[in-house]
């Protein structure tokens, strides 16, 4: 223990080096630990900082001076000299202290404060502290705002506190109090971008009937974490699902909201029935417009959105795919190593670029998997997906099996500063028995026989209570087929667990739903199925349109 005449010449080098050492980190509890240990052995033989309840966690205290004695706090460090056991209050411990106390006075009046002649029998003195006969009790204000107290004792063989150590301990405490409150504001911004981003990527992806599919979400630390990863599994027409994984580069809040911009953009422009290319390029204008309009927020130059499509069609066993400067997908077989899809790879958004989609077919024992760069991202930065794809080739009985061994390959390998998403994706293919079409003849006798094959299906599939319903939206789509198309004209339905009903034919005129007068003769046929099915809509090809309705089957 050193002497006054020792501590005041070096005071202020006992200041430099606290402040030097006291908020190298935005975490709570550290800055609370470095705090303690700036003080011990140079102030105090032992020390001690107590919170406020709710401030490791980010909470706002209430502003002004508090209750000493009615307050809660929490033990969030100490530190022995001569590296003996802190003490007997562990970390997160509730803390109270007695009304009358040194320290509640020290709390309530928000000034420092001396005692001298404590005791091992002192009733208020908390049980670390003995033996002690010295303390020096301050209060951690930063900006108007009580955090809690920093205490410092000195044992028997230590002179007491004098004036100036007083002094020296209040600027310490001072700095301490700066730096635990910027922790604080840090620690409440991160579990606000932890909270956006459990709304972006919610807890359970929506089951779908056509692919199997489990997701590991990957997050940065806890403070420097970076990025807004997203995937998404979402339902397209005709049974089809779509697959996505996106990535918004950045910091913070901002990143994720980003993220949450673009994946409700994605959303929405999916029920437009767009392929993967065009759905990107309307994308990419809808970012350039966001960072047009946003300049002066500072999203400048190196502000970065990809987006990956994979859309499977789960009667063909084909898949559509386009990506917007996002890692390609790696397709897992169980006759060969893991490989990623050969694509081409379009520019991150906001960089004027074109897209492409290639197809490809998907073995129906096959996994597509999905990952962000925050799976895969090395040390240095790079992306380098070896060890994903190691992980992925080994034998697995599930997919919950095989993201595990993923999660674990790649955890040595990653930086931890950006968070990642990965998705696995197994597919289901529709049974042959549940898809069955017909050639329409363009004539308006087909429409009865449209009928009729329909229901004598639906009878073959038990579901003939949906035959009056079903049999209404043939009729009105083949027929507006007939009359508006171009042949040849298909008919064709899906059974899952909705039934789906497609008309297509070669022409790309594009319906619209009409409210038909009273004395008007026909235009009611789309408003029929409008009001008859679930949801419809039409989605274009290289060979023409099909207009598609979908319905829930009972049962």
């Amino acid at each position: 223990m050193a002497t006054p005449d020792e501590r005041h010449p070096a005071g202020s080098d006992l200041l430099r080096a606290a402040v030097a050492s006291v908020g190298t980190t935005a975490d709570v509890l550290r800055t609370a630990d470095e705090l303690a240990r700036a003080t011990v052995p140079g102030l105090a033989d032992f020390a001690a900082v107590d919170l406020l309840d709710g401030v490791v966690d980010g909470d706002v205290p209430p502003p002004g001076p508090v209750d000493g004695a009615a307050v809660r706090l929490r033990r969030a460090a100490s530190c022995r000299a001569g590296g003996g056991v802190p003490g007997e209050v562990p970390v997160g411990a509730d803390v109270a202290y007695a009304q009358g106390s040194p320290y509640a006075h020290s709390l309530t009046g928000g000034m420092p404060l001396l005692e001298s002649g404590a005791g091992s029998d002192t009733p208020w003195l908390v049980p670390d502290a003995r033996p002690a006969h010295a303390l020096a009790a301050l209060p951690l204000t930063a900006h108007g705002t009580v955090l809690g107290l920093l205490h410092l004792y000195r044992g028997p063989a230590a002179p007491p506190f004098a004036p100036g150590d007083l002094e020296l301990a209040a600027a310490v405490a001072a700095h301490g109090a700066v730096c635990l409150d910027n922790a604080r504001r840090e620690a409440r911004s991160a579990r606000s971008r932890q909270t956006l981003r459990h709304a972006l990527l919610r807890d359970v992806v929506p089951a779908h009937p056509t692919v199997e599919h489990t997701r590991r979400y990957l997050p940065g630390r806890r403070y420097k974490g970076k990025g807004g990863s997203w995937c998404d599994v979402i339902a397209l027409s005709s049974a089809r699902v779509a697959l996505v994984a996106g990535d918004a580069t950045g910091h913070g809040i901002q990143a994720v909201a980003r993220a949450g911009r673009a994946r409700t953009a994605v959303r929405a422009l999916l029920s437009m029935d767009l392929a993967p290319d065009e759905l990107l390029t309307h994308l990419e204008r809808l970012v350039r417009q966001i960072l047009a309009t946003n300049e002066a927020s500072g999203e400048g130059p190196g502000v970065t959105t990809t987006c990956l499509l994979v859309f499977y069609d789960p009667v063909t066993g084909r898949c559509q795919a386009a990506s917007a400067g996002h890692p390609p997908p790696l397709v897992v077989r169980p006759d060969r190593p893991p490989e990623p899809v050969d694509m081409p790879v379009g520019p991150p958004f906001g960089e004027h670029g074109t897209f492409e989609s290639v197809g490809l077919d998907l073995p129906e024992d096959g996994v597509l998997a999905l990952y962000t760069r925050g799976v895969v991202g090395g040390l240095d930065g790079a992306t380098t997906p070896d060890a994903l794809v190691r992980a992925l080739g080994r034998p697995a009985d599930d997919l919950d099996t095989m993201a595990a061994h993923a999660v674990e390959a790649v955890r040595p390998v990653r930086s931890g500063e950006e968070d990642g998403v990965l998705l696995l994706a197994r597919p289901r293919p529709v049974s042959g028995r549940d898809v069955v079409s017909w050639e329409v003849p363009p004539e308006p006798a087909s429409v009865s026989r449209a009928r009729d094959l329909t229901a004598e299906q639906l009878t073959l599939w038990n579901a003939a209570g949906e035959a009056p319903t079903t049999q209404l939206i043939v009729s009105e789509l083949v027929t507006n087929a007939i009359r508006y198309g171009r042949p040849p004209l298909t008919l064709r339905l899906i059974r899952t667990d909705r039934l789906v009903c497609e008309v297509t034919d070669t022409s790309s005129t594009s319906p619209h739903l009409r409210h038909a007068g009273g004395m008007d003769e026909g235009g009611r046929g789309l408003f029929l199925v409008a009001q008859l099915a679930d949801t419809w809509g039409t989605r274009y090809t290289t060979h023409g349109k099909t207009i598609w309705a979908e319905q829930p089957l009972s049962g």
